[in-house]
């Protein structure tokens, strides 16, 4: 049970990464720094919103429509935190 709860803890990790890496990327684009006419740059940007589009949108659903303000990677950040330093710490304590 310690393995799998280490196994969603790095995952939680890796998500969060992923969500603040599309965060930084979408300034970029947004700021017109980064041109999304390049190829691997747009391929990029497609990955990552087809891995974050399955978890922002129940999120989004249940949000409401702020304009062009989203703050559902917020509210992933806050729920993968909780995650990652309350609940699995407290499940391997109680495990020990």
């Amino acid at each position: 049970m310690q393995i799998l709860l280490e196994i969603v803890y790095y995952l939680a990790t890796v998500l969060t990464w992923i969500i603040v890496i599309q965060a930084v990327l979408s300034w970029l684009v947004a700021f017109n720094i980064v041109n999304t006419s390049n190829e691997f740059m747009r391929s990029v940007l497609y990955a990552l919103d087809r891995i974050t589009a399955p978890i922002y949108n129940p999120i989004r659903r249940i949000m409401p429509d702020l304009g062009a303000l989203d703050l559902s990677p917020l509210v992933v950040l806050l729920i993968l935190y909780i995650i990652r330093n309350i609940i699995i710490p407290n499940l391997m304590f109680s495990l020990a």
